[in-house]
């Protein structure tokens, strides 16, 4: 009978620990991937942007013109000629063209900040680095759907609806890259 007894509380006891361990996760299926889905969750969100803007243009106009005008007369036997001739031209050649290539692929990992009436997952991210000295943030912002979350929790930046995507820099290479105060006062005044 104390056998029994021990058998059942053991049995019991299991039984509640197993228990209390599938009730963490009975929003859940057992037979599906672990998927953003809520207020909180976290999402990895692979950046894949690749860019290319090539635009050119040509322009020529010319325009001519010309007035002219005479006068010729006799009186007795000495002649007399005039003559006027006024001209303008006109010319005007302009080309331009700009080129634009950019490719973006990194990883950074977002939290699920608020769900939209449709069911979307709102999202942001940040992520800051620095390594000698430079210093690089990129933060991104958007709308998931759901459907679109891969079954490994992720998610490509071009499925992301209303997408912000910022890249910045600071340290020694970016302040080198500006162009230094008498040029940009420069800029401004041309």
């Amino acid at each position: 009978m104390k056998k029994l007894t021990f058998i059942i509380t053991v049995f019991l006891i299991v039984s509640f620990g197993l228990q209390a361990q599938f009730i963490q996760n009975t929003s859940r299926s057992l037979f599906s991937d672990v998927k953003a889905f809520k207020k909180g969750d976290a999402v990895t969100i692979l950046i894949v942007e690749y860019t290319q803007a090539d635009n050119s243009a040509t322009t020529k106009d010319s325009r001519s013109t010309t007035i002219g005008g005479g006068v010729d007369a006799n009186f007795n036997s000495s002649r007399f000629n005039a003559g006027a001739e006024l001209g303008t031209k006109n010319e005007n050649t302009g080309s331009g063209s700009t080129s634009r290539r950019e490719s973006i692929r990194t990883k950074i990992s977002a939290k699920v900040i608020e769900i939209d009436e449709a069911g979307n997952l709102i999202v942001e991210g940040t992520r800051k680095t620095k390594v000698n000295g430079e210093e690089q943030t990129i933060k991104i912002s958007g709308t998931v759907r759901p459907v679109d979350i891969l079954p490994n929790n992720s998610v490509y930046s071009y499925n992301i609806l209303n997408l912000t995507l910022l890249i910045e820099g600071e340290g020694t290479v970016s302040n080198v890259q500006e162009p230094g105060l008498i040029t940009k006062f420069l800029r401004i005044l041309f």
